[in-house]
């Protein structure tokens, strides 16, 4: 059952900055839950422990 989540407009906006050509919200949040489930924590681009 589909659930609807309110994002203020500058969350809406932020994320759409990180958006892939033709990809909406939901598919990059659904993108990111992925990553956190693979690696258990969000991982910096260059950062490495």
């Amino acid at each position: 059952m589909p659930r609807t989540i309110v994002l203020d407009d500058d969350l809406a906006e932020r994320l759409e900055t990180h958006l892939e050509e033709s990809q909406t919200i939901p598919e990059f949040v659904e993108e990111l839950v992925s990553m956190y489930e693979a690696d258990g924590t969000f991982l910096q681009e260059g950062y490495s422990e």
